[in-house]
């Protein structure tokens, strides 16, 4: 999620166009190789294939070498700290780069954004109160890792808010501090979108300068992604030779506690639409199954914008400017079933450690940071993973445990980007309002992204 959320477009009629990626695999990852060469043969399977053989061979050495298979769990801490330093100038740069290319409709900015934070901020509670409740964790039994991240004082909410608040431009960064990173990147991409609107000469070498270090980390990231199999092989074939199948039998309580969510998300989207909006909930449903079905398959918001837009207009029949502030740009910012899930992952983990579960001020905080870290989200491969890291780290808790929920990501990443696209189809409905627009021919684009879909 992530990964599955597309970069900014330019316009707020023209969709992003990506390279064709076949039915259930990801964009491409890395370089290109030779057709014949191993790397090209490992490149063509798709991510969540690799990963699942990953947990398959994790379990069957794991049970051939039991407690002498505790070592395997060392390139995963490696993979994951790579991924770690990589997170909050990934992050930086995304943001920068969502500000300076954005294109919103003067007079609608404000209203998308309301509805996208509602919708993130709910998607979230409605994660952390089904994780509560269920407590899918207690189901299962991690064991405390040797070196665990020193916890953060639990104080005071406001405290620990205002400690978020950067003191320095650079000690967020050494200490992975998302909101302090969040609140840099939005200070100094607004600064450059108003140099940019007064049409400053200078703004061009800074545009391509970010625009390049996006680049350059989207591919770093991009060789990390591919180790991420590996990662998932060492800590399954650990855990399971020190501790068994309890663990990963555990993971079937969560991945129930996760889908309940969702569809108590679903049910969210479907009354707002009932009620503000003049779109019936299952003809939004019925029109929208084609984006849905894509979504679910591809895992890429990406990919389905096209088909989702396309739906929007010829089968539900909202206006084009809806259609497109939903489809085509609130997109770009609606991560909200990646957000409930990574709420419902950080509960999950503390809850399944001894001593580390999260009072409720610690879980403000997870609340908080799932909420800005989404807005980082834009545009970046694998999303959900890479944003996890830092949620983990704003309560404490141990990050070498990631690889764990990667067993049943490959499920739950299906799972949320239907929701996420399930979203913008929600605000697209609330943004046409509550009378209908008239029948009119279908216009040029209209035919176009028909023809896409």
């Amino acid at each position: 999620m992530p990964h599955d959320k597309p970069p900014i477009n330019e316009t707020a009629s023209e969709p992003v166009t990506q390279p064709a990626v076949p039915p259930g695999a990801r964009p491409a990852i890395g370089e290109p190789a030779s057709s014949g060469s191993w790397f090209a043969r490992w490149h063509g399977i798709p991510l969540y294939l690799r990963i699942l053989a990953g947990v398959v061979l994790g379990v069957a050495v794991g049970l051939a070498l039991g407690h002498r298979a505790e070592p395997l769990i060392v390139p995963s801490r490696l993979i994951l700290r790579m991924l770690t330093a990589l997170a909050a100038p990934l992050v930086l740069v995304a943001v920068l780069h969502a500000l300076m290319n954005a294109r919103l409709p003067q007079g609608s900015a404000w209203r998308l954004v309301r509805l996208l934070l509602i919708n993130t901020s709910v998607a979230i509670l409605i994660g952390i109160a089904v994780a509560n409740v269920i407590q899918p964790g207690r189901w299962t039994s991690l064991p405390v890792p040797a070196a665990t991240q020193t916890e953060r004082d639990p104080g005071a909410v406001i405290d620990q808010i205002l400690d978020n608040i950067p003191d320095s431009l650079v000690t967020p960064f050494v200490e992975n501090r998302i909101t302090s990173v969040i609140i840099i990147a939005v200070a100094f991409g607004l600064a450059l979108r108003k140099l940019r609107a007064a049409g400053d000469a200078k703004l061009g070498a800074a545009g391509d300068l970010i625009e390049v270090a996006f680049l350059t980390l989207i591919k770093v990231l991009h060789w990390i992604i591919e180790l991420i199999p590996l990662a998932v092989f060492g800590v399954v074939a650990s855990i399971i030779g020190r501790e068994g199948f309890g663990a990963l039998l555990g993971l079937g309580m969560f991945l129930i506690a996760v889908l309940v969510a969702l569809s108590l998300q679903l049910v969210y989207y479907l009354l707002r639409i009932r009620f503000c909006s003049w779109v019936k909930p299952l003809e939004a449903l019925r029109g929208m199954r084609d984006a849905l079905v894509m979504a679910f398959s591809t895992a890429s918001s990406t990919i389905t914008m096209p088909v989702t837009y396309a739906c929007l207009r010829e089968k539900v029949g909202v206006r084009e400017r809806s259609a497109s502030l939903g489809a085509l740009i609130g997109a770009n910012f609606n991560n909200d079933g990646t957000a409930l899930y990574q709420a419902m992952a950080a509960l999950f983990i503390a809850q399944a450690i001894p001593g580390h579960d999260l009072s409720m001020t610690q879980q403000v905080i997870v609340v908080l940071t799932a909420i800005v870290a989404s807005m980082g989200a834009t545009g970046i491969p694998e999303a959900g993973i890479v944003t996890l890291t830092l949620i983990f780290q704003a309560v404490g808790l141990p990050i070498e445990y990631i690889p764990i929920l990667l067993t049943v990501d490959w499920f739950l990443d299906r799972c949320r980007t239907t929701a996420n696209v399930m979203g913008d189809v929600n605000v697209s409905c609330l943004l046409d309002g509550c009378e209908r627009e008239p029948p009119h021919p279908p216009t040029l684009e209209d035919r176009e992204l028909s023809d896409i879909a």
